[in-house]
């Protein structure tokens, strides 16, 4: 018997071995816990989002999702980690417009690819940012805060919850957009952010309506602008940066939960029908609903891809003409 021929029965034995392995993964997924990479800090609006559909998703597959929370680097540490993970559907990300269409434009040497590394399963759903500001800073309307930063140039700071997020991206939109020089402030989370407006060490923030909309029942801020090109559902007596004289001013952070690419085929599946089905049950919409978003759901597997590649697109001509940059 030649080498060839050695070679060649083992190359038949080894893939008549490996294939009904492979259909007993599959067949049998998931057999231990999932872990749901958040890329952001515990208490963020990402990670909320993601422990409403990891709870559900558990009860559907019968094994844990537990959400695991990577931060640092605009998202990009936690969404590196998921690109490079094993393609068994047992790590998976809660991606984000920042992570997966953002930072490729603002970091030139990212070390993933939204349009190559992932595996794009569920749209959970999108939310505008609201422009807030304390409830005793002496802005009373948008057009106040910009006559201000317009006589008062770099005097104005707005924080956000790092860079490459949507409310680092809609403060760059708004000094682009109006001509004025403000100072971006970066924290690595979110409620620090918020916290520093409230404290007065920042002046305004863009941030999501679930985290600011306490603050502005309670009296404690107030909200001058919507940063999409419709008003927010949670907060709809709030008029958007178009209405307020920035026509074509539209950022919605969103959140779309993704493996890496190259998942085997059954287990994509299933992780695409558990998706679909949890974001159909009503108490999983109500509790996403109270958390700010809308379009839960809202675009099949198909639609998926092109529309983070279109969201990059867009982004990157965003970053390029408010000459956005890592702060």
């Amino acid at each position: 018997m030649n080498k060839a021929f050695r070679a060649l029965i083992a190359l038949i034995v080894a893939l008549h071995g490996a294939a009904p392995g492979l259909a007993h993964a599959a067949g049998d997924y998931p057999d231990h816990p999932i872990r749901l990479i958040v890329p952001f800090a515990g208490g963020t609006s990402t990670d909320l989002v993601a422990r409403v559909m990891g709870e559900a998703m558990s009860r559907k597959l019968g094994q844990p999702v537990i959400v695991e929370n990577r931060p640092g680097a605009g998202g990009s540490i936690g969404t590196d980690y998921v690109a490079k993970s094993r393609k068994d559907g047992y790590v998976l990300s809660l991606g984000t417009v920042g992570t997966l269409s953002i930072n490729p434009a603002l970091y030139p040497t990212l070390s993933y690819s939204p349009a190559r590394d992932f595996s794009y399963l569920a749209m959970a759903g999108y939310t505008p940012t609201l422009l807030v500001v304390r409830a005793d800073a002496p802005y009373k309307t948008l057009a106040d805060l910009v006559a201000y930063a317009k006589a008062h140039p770099d005097k104005l700071s707005f924080g956000s919850a790092g860079n490459g997020t949507s409310g680092h991206l809609a403060g760059e939109l708004l000094k682009s957009m109006a001509s004025v020089r403000m100072t971006h402030i970066p924290f690595k989370e979110g409620g620090q952010a918020l916290a520093a407006v409230l404290g007065g060490q920042v002046d305004f923030m863009f941030y999501h309506p679930a985290a600011v909309l306490p603050y502005i029942s309670s009296g404690k801020m107030r909200a001058l602008a919507a940063s999409s090109a419709r008003r927010s559902e949670a907060a709809p007596t709030v008029p958007t940066l178009a209405e307020s004289g920035y026509p074509g001013f539209d950022l919605t952070a969103w959140f779309m939960l993704a493996g890496p690419d190259g998942l085997d085929a059954g287990v994509r599946q299933k992780l695409l029908d558990t998706a679909a089905d949890v974001l159909q049950e009503a108490g999983v919409r109500k509790q996403l609903t109270a958390l700010g978003l809308e379009g839960t759901g809202s675009l099949g597997p198909g639609q998926l891809q092109g529309f983070v590649d279109t969201e990059t697109a867009k982004w990157s001509k965003v970053v390029k003409d408010a000459n956005a940059r890592v702060d």
